[in-house]
């Protein structure tokens, strides 16, 4: 089959769904994925055929992109801090809103030239672990996930990247002490109330992780009340804290820090204007 005839395919079955410009941005991926062709590759092989054989793994992900499934899950990767990230139904795909809190710790570190002691909580997919262990290369990081196969995932993002994580499978509520002295805790657990699924779209409610996404609309802020408790504990002195968090609980999640023996206390909005990052130092 010609490949500006399964690319018109694509666009009738899918542009309904998604719109025209976001059809052909996954038409384009999935030949490069796929093919190993470049995006300009109709514009000078017009008459390019594709033998049936080829051709099957683009039918198969159409079927797939007609149930929504995000492309990301369909090609099993994604790009975050311009880093390669391994990606399936068990981590949430990296949201730009998370890029935006580890380059806010990057901008605060940037000119630090003493080894760091990091630790991420609730790491999914890893995407903040590896990418400042990849951007702080002094720096010894660690990172808990309750979910094993989402270290799984985490674990072959490290590889990918070439940087040493250290993994801990272990569920944080359930932990009461961390066993050691952190330069940074940094974190970005379940926040969504349950109350807020009817305002997220299908093709996250039926593909990425409840575990990772969803907290009980009568203790929105267990995870942060914990991880408070611990870093309050186990950061050293001045060292730092780092959450995103629930755009619609800013202020309730900057009161726990406030109440605790936190410092320059900071609540930062993202590029939507929304509250989504909070930073506080303990005294």
């Amino acid at each position: 089959m010609l490949l500006k005839e399964i690319k018109k395919v694509f666009h009738t079955e899918l542009d309904a769904i998604y719109g025209k410009e976001e059809v052909s941005s996954f038409f384009y991926l999935l030949i490069e994925h796929y093919l190993g062709l470049e995006r300009f590759i109709l514009a000078v092989q017009p008459e390019l055929i594709i033998t049936k054989e080829k051709e099957s793994p683009l039918f198969e992900a159409l079927s797939k992109l007609k149930l929504q499934v995000p492309i990301q899950y369909i090609i099993g990767k994604t790009h975050f801090m311009d880093l390669d990230f391994v990606v399936n139904k068990n981590v949430l795909i990296p949201r730009p809103e998370t890029e935006e809190l580890v380059r806010w710790v990057l901008d605060d570190f940037s000119t630090v030239k003493s080894d760091l002691k990091i630790l991420d909580i609730g790491t999914g997919s890893g995407c903040i672990a590896v990418s400042l262990a990849k951007n702080l290369p002094k720096a010894k990081v660690y990172a808990i996930d309750v979910s094993e196969e989402a270290l799984v995932v985490a674990k072959e993002t490290a590889k990918l990247n070439g940087v040493e994580i250290y993994f801990i499978n272990a569920d944080i509520l359930e932990v009461n002490d961390l066993d050691d002295k952190f330069d940074i805790i940094i974190s970005n657990p379940p926040y969504v109330r349950m109350l807020e699924k009817q305002e997220m779209k299908n093709n996250v409610l039926d593909n990425e992780p409840e575990l990772a996404l969803f907290v009980a609309d009568d203790n929105p802020l267990i995870f942060y009340k914990k991880i408070i408790e611990l870093a309050a504990k186990n950061l050293i002195d001045k060292g730092v804290l780092y959450f995103e968090i629930n755009q619609y609980l800013g202020k309730e999640t900057q009161s726990l820090l406030e109440a605790t023996n936190f410092s320059e206390i900071e609540l930062r909005k993202d590029f939507f204007g929304n509250d989504r990052m909070l930073k506080g130092k303990i005294c």
